[in-house]
């Protein structure tokens, strides 16, 4: 193997290594929040701006989606949710002069890292046909190349409406009026990737696609599993609640291939004994092979039904029968396929030990009250949704539904996802939702179903599709199936990206581009009605309001609703009866139009006006109702699903590092994890790679393996000796996305299946 870094960018292609770490946050994190802050803001504007971020009359943050508890500190942010703001808030510009000093074939060869720091977007930039450099135009201008092109389709569903987890209902509610207004269902966003398998199983299981709990349920839990997620950098904040739990007596279940420093121990940055001592979180941490979650609660559900046949000492009272009787449906044949499951095929499909396994059952049955918690590790397998279900199968069984307490928690990512899709961001509208659009705005939305991401790249790729249009986002860098995707891009006419910064989405473009550049969530959004806020919901389902105070960074920015609106009266002109120009000018009659479409959101603008907001109607949670087809809580049985692994081969996740959100990279250094100054690093199990005949420190090439019998390769990767799970690997995205085949994606969902890529490791071809 060689064990030179191959040529390229000398920073990122050459790692340090150092120990990983066993905590999170403290003072390191403190001084690393400081000192990127203080990079992209300056002293003076980082302590205006950190101080409003998540305070009731401040902004929410634009990171992750995890919620604000009722008494907040004055610091209220993470070090992760510190990088956003201070990429947000940068006094870095992007200015029409830059795009003239940099043609597009250029910016094509550099870094998502090195665009992303480039700083904020000042002028709608506009790449002609044949043209290699972006030009400045007028708004109006680049309204009317969108108009041209959209018009001349031969038909709406030729477009495409792509939406980032980050922008505000009220503008992701003019967003899918303007398409459906247009006449497609062609809503494609970000929830496609991560937690549409989420949604799918719990729709089906419980009748709403959306988490069960809320804060308060975390601190008054007996035991929360913590399944597939890192919170130590996803959902830093996350910590604060489960060290709250702990102190209340809380135990901690982890399930998860890689060991996390938030997990182990959380040096809470608020408190001068936390950052000192810090609170160990993890009571169990049971290290499962990649995409054996589904075997696993499978085999518990069988050991709870056993303790309760057993009907006397600690099984005693093992399934909640009443609850069981009154509430659910399906029960008889989910115990059949229950108490089939196999501990030796379990063993094998998990990779843990019996005594691990029988120890997390003793705490399954001490607890009252169950919280199960989990990100991507669960929702991107091919068996992804049958494992949601066994998982919802597992919190049926004891009760553990509409229980204070206990429940579902999907902890979404971006800080509105969840909001977008409750805004009616969703290829496959509910009938109910379309008829009240119709029956408030006095049109006929289109009822067939629209196109998700995997479906939209191959609508591109085909032809099928020639316009595409994102409300945020770095959507060919988010995208599986690099090659493919890339490709399918440059087949469009057109691709538009309402967007803050810079990223590779701009310069992988069709024969014609535009880039918007939009006010961002620190920002003072001022119009003809007033100064303006937005809305956003977070990962429980409580909606408040966003505040921004700061100077937009350009004169020459729009709103995200300004920019639909705008965009709607050119396109649509006087045959649309909705007021656009109305809506512009005052967010609250947006709202008022959400009130009486939405359920959930009945007198919208007296409610938002309380500090701290409201929290939606959840009837699973609140009144043990729930909206199925059956009218009761689903148990399912499915097959049990894991990968198969060929011999010599490795199951390779694709996940961030510490200085990264999504496909934001804010940094080189993975600090939890010990990697420095890079990002081409592949963790791998020592006694794996020592079977594989690779030393630390050697680079390789990552060569995936599917059915389609087509070669991907991600070329120079610096193995990482690392206590992952046997048989496992990590590494990053999306340097790794072109790994994941487009088609390759979890039944059900559509969801790539980016946590399970069987891979062999090569000597690297680019020495």
């Amino acid at each position: 193997m060689a064990t030179k870094p191959p040529k390229g960018d000398p920073v990122q292609d050459a790692p340090q290594v150092t120990d990983a770490q066993h905590a999170a946050a403290g003072l390191p994190a403190i001084g690393h929040t400081l000192r990127i802050a203080q990079q992209q803001m300056g002293v003076r504007r980082t302590a205006l701006t950190l101080l409003r971020v998540n305070q009731k009359d401040g902004f929410d943050c634009p990171g992750c989606a995890w919620p604000e508890p009722e008494h907040r500190h004055k610091a209220e942010f993470c070090e992760n949710g510190a990088k956003a703001v201070a990429e947000e808030a940068t006094l870095r510009r992007v200015t029409p002069e830059f795009f003239a000093a940099h043609p597009v074939s250029d910016l094509a060869t550099r870094s998502g890292y090195w665009l992303g720091q480039q700083g904020r977007l000042t002028h709608p930039m506009y790449l002609a046909d044949g043209a290699d450099h972006y030009e400045a135009v007028p708004w109006e201008r680049a309204f009317d190349i969108i108009a041209e092109e959209l018009t001349a389709l031969g038909s709406p569903d030729e477009a495409v409406f792509y939406t980032s987890g980050r922008t505000s209902n009220e503008a992701a509610f003019l967003y899918q009026l303007f398409a459906r207004e247009l006449g497609t269902n062609n809503l494609p966003d970000c929830s496609n990737m991560c937690h549409e398998s989420s949604g799918s199983a719990l729709t089906e299981t419980l009748g709403v696609g959306k988490g069960s709990v809320l804060l308060e349920d975390l601190y008054k839990a007996d035991l929360i599993i913590v399944a597939g997620q890192n919170p130590g950098t996803n959902h830093p904040r996350m910590l604060s609640a489960l060290e709250k739990a702990k102190r209340g007596g809380a135990k901690i279940i982890t399930v998860n291939p890689l060991p996390e420093a938030g997990l182990e121990r959380f040096k809470n940055p608020q408190t001068a004994q936390g950052m000192l001592q810090g609170t160990a979180l993890t009571d169990l941490f049971l290290q499962i092979r990649l995409g054996g979650d589904q075997a696993l609660f499978r085999l518990l559900n069988k050991l709870i039904l056993a303790a309760s046949d057993s009907a006397s000492g600690a099984g005693s009272g093992a399934v909640d029968e009443d609850f069981v009787r009154e509430h659910t449906h399906g029960y008889e044949d989910f115990a059949a396929a229950a108490r089939a499951a196999d501990w030796d095929e379990t063993l094998t499909a998990t990779g843990l030990e019996r005594d691990d396994i029988e120890r997390a059952l003793r705490m399954v049955l001490a607890s009252e009250r169950t919280v199960v918690c989990w990100a991507m590790g669960l929702t991107q397998h091919k068996h992804a949704v049958p494992t949601i279900r066994e998982v919802v199968n597992f919190l049926l069984l004891r009760g553990n539904i509409g229980r204070p307490g206990a429940g579902v928690c999907p902890v979404r990512g971006h800080s509105n996802v969840q909001g977008d899709r409750t805004m009616g961001i969703f290829e496959r509208p509910a009938p109910a939702f379309l008829d009240a659009l119709e029956k408030e705005f006095g049109f006929a939305p289109p009822r067939h179903h629209g196109l998700d991401v995997v479906r939209a790249i191959r609508a591109l790729r085909d032809g099928e599709a020639k316009v595409f249009f994102a409300m945020g986002g770095n959507f060919v860098s988010a995208s599986p199936d690099t090659d493919v995707t890339e490709a399918a891009m440059r087949r469009a006419r057109l691709t538009v990206h309402v967007s803050t910064k810079l990223n590779r989405s701009h310069v992988v473009t069709g024969a014609r581009a535009l880039i918007l550049p939009t006010l961002g969530r620190t920002e003072r959004d001022l119009q003809a009605g007033g100064e303006q806020f937005v809305t956003v919901e977070d990962s429980m389902g409580m909606v408040h309001a966003s505040h921004g105070r700061l100077k937009p960074a350009s004169r020459d920015l729009l709103s995200e609703p300004a920019i639909v609106c705008r965009l709607a009266r050119r396109v649509l002109g006087p045959a649309s009866a909705t007021p656009w120009e109305e809506f512009e000018k005052d967010y609250a009659t947006v709202r008022d139009r959400i009130a009486r479409v939405i359920p959930g959101f009945e007198d919208f603008n007296a409610r938002v006006a309380t500090p701290g907001g409201f929290t939606l109607p959840h009837a699973p949670r609140d009144e043990r109702r729930f909206p199925t087809t059956t009218g009761k809580a689903n148990f399912t049985a499915a097959p049990v699903e894991y990968p198969a692994l060929p011999e010599g081969r490795l199951l390779l996740q694709t996940l961030r590092s510490h200085d990264q959100y999504n496909t934001t990279i804010y940094g080189l250094d993975d600090r939890y994890r010990g990697i420095k100054n890079g990002r081409r690093v592949v963790l791998v199990n020592a006694a794996d790679a020592r079977a594989l005949g690779v030393a630390d420190g050697a680079y390789v090439d990552l060569v995936s393996e599917w059915q389609d019998g087509v070669e991907r390769r991600a070329p120079g990767f610096r193995v990482v000796h690392y206590p992952t799970a046997r048989g496992c690997a990590a590494a990053y995205y999306p340097e790794t996305n072109v790994l994941v085949p487009l088609d390759a994606t979890a039944d059900t969902s559509n969801t790539p299946a980016s946590k399970s890529v069987v891979v062999r490791l090569e000597q690297s071809t680019t020495d």
